[in-house]
């Protein structure tokens, strides 16, 4: 398909034939479409046009709704949520935007759900728990680290001798074990590995 004139906000699909992106109209798709004064309408109270698209919005007193709709939000607004809210039944309930996160006394602020504490957590055996504001994420335990391994990630014991973060004595042997190590004097030496005499 060849379109001579070309096509500005579409795309060409027979000869001079223009298939205009959402937002565009005419011959050549190069004019704004006016979503405004469409019908139906598509805002409930104010409709702005703007290049390729428009913005909604609503009188005062008024919030937008994800539809496009206006919803009073004079009762929401004196609550003072610290997230928004809802009505059910002419109640205004302050929302939190997570399932790790709980409505404060006060009602209005939400507060963290320490799930490492709770116990709602799951993380597997070689993995501790770590809280953030909302939810919490599973890191390995010490002496293990992530690697990719066939395939997956997984916590790897971190072998110390071989990264010498260990503090074995000079006269000791450096002794891997799962998460850990451990530090033996050498033959003719004594002490607690660290320390050799």
């Amino acid at each position: 398909a060849t379109c001579g004139h070309g096509c500005k906000y579409g795309e060409c699909m027979g000869p001079n034939k223009c298939k205009c992106f959402p937002g565009f109209t005419g011959k050549t798709c190069n004019q704004d479409l006016n979503e405004c004064g469409l019908k139906p309408r598509p805002c409930e109270h104010r409709c702005m046009n703007t290049h390729g698209s428009y913005k909604c919005y609503c009188l005062n007193g008024y919030m937008l709704m994800p539809d496009g709709t206006c919803a009073s939000s004079r009762t929401c607004a004196m609550v003072n949520c610290q997230y928004g809210c809802e009505e059910v039944k002419g109640e205004v309930q302050c929302l939190c935007p997570s399932g790790g996160l709980q409505l404060g006394p006060n009602g209005r602020t939400c507060i963290d759900i320490d799930e490492c504490s709770t116990g709602k957590a799951l993380c597997s055996y070689n993995r501790r728990c770590v809280n953030t504001f909302g939810s919490y994420y599973c890191k390995c335990q010490l002496g293990y680290e992530l690697k990719y391994v066939s395939g997956r990630y997984d916590c790897v014991d971190v072998n110390e001798c071989v990264t010498t973060t260990h503090r074995c004595n000079l006269h000791a042997e450096c002794l891997n074990t799962e998460g850990s190590f451990k530090c033996k004097c050498k033959q003719g030496y004594q002490g607690t590995g660290f320390d050799c005499a």
